[in-house]
């Protein structure tokens, strides 16, 4: 197994890609934490992991508070002794808008999810990595951040800054074996897209009509397509691979060429 007695943190991970991601690593032996506001669902994705055999606790987190998150690497080191991997999956989508619909507080409250949440959860982490020599951190970027397919100028921002504390981090904590890398994952039909379903259109439908539009491979992705991704990242098949990204997206923005 890939990840056999290791310890991650997902944040984000009651759902989508972040439940995804989760399941993949206990497959591979890993100790799971979830972190996530969505009690009850958290709470089924952790019975999941329980019932593969593997370890799994569920620590209620808003990510964008500096103290929450502090006390939830503590309560992690306090059960495992170890933080091994930690996958910045957590955040928020939104409706997209021009620039002057964008209020302040919409600018606000989504980059201090999207981007000063992943600044949080890999500061807690990092001495404890850094103590033991050995670390994967995972910050879950987007396609937006390089190829926006509509204007969402906030997102776009909050993504494209994920990338840039990526390469930082990636350069500041190579010299500990700690490797720092991004994935960008296009359309995966999640929660996410709820406020983008036209009403009155099926799902099926309007996802087959999205993956044509914007992926060379004609279709939308999985979770568990980008949790394969997520799973090299966090395994010792990356042991050299540290400051680089990961599109998971069917080939876009390739698409962007090809019309």
């Amino acid at each position: 197994m890939l990840l056999s007695n290791r310890v991650a943190i997902i944040t984000g991970g009651a759902r989508g890609i972040g439940k995804g991601i989760a399941l993949k690593f206990a497959e591979e032996g890993c100790s799971v934490v979830i972190t996530d506001l969505l009690l009850e669902e958290a709470k089924r994705t952790v019975e999941e992991i329980l019932k593969k055999g593997r370890d799994a606790l569920f620590i209620p987190c808003d990510v964008s508070a500096g103290r929450q998150v502090q006390e939830m690497v503590a309560q992690v080191i306090r059960k495992f002794g170890k933080i091994d991997i930690l996958v910045n999956n957590a955040g928020i989508g939104g409706v997209p808008k021009s620039i002057l619909d964008v209020s302040e507080e919409e600018w606000d409250k989504l980059l201090s999810i999207n981007l000063k949440g992943v600044f949080l959860c890999c500061r807690a982490v990092v001495p404890h990595m850094k103590e033991k020599r050995y670390g994967k951190i995972v910050n879950m970027s987007s396609m937006g951040a390089i190829a926006p397919p509509t204007p969402n100028i906030n997102y776009s921002a909050a993504k494209a800054g994920v990338l840039g504390m990526t390469l930082d981090l990636a350069l500041e904590l190579a010299p500990f074996n700690i490797c720092v890398n991004a994935i960008l994952p296009g359309a995966i039909p999640t929660d996410m897209w709820n406020p983008l379903l036209p009403p009155g259109i099926n799902k099926e439908d309007f996802f087959a009509e999205v993956g044509k539009s914007v992926a060379p491979m004609q279709r939308v992705g999985t979770p568990e397509e980008v949790a394969g991704a997520a799973l090299f990242l966090a395994s010792d098949l990356s042991s050299y691979v540290t400051g680089d990204r990961i599109l998971v997206g069917g080939g876009a923005p390739l698409v962007a060429r090809l019309k």
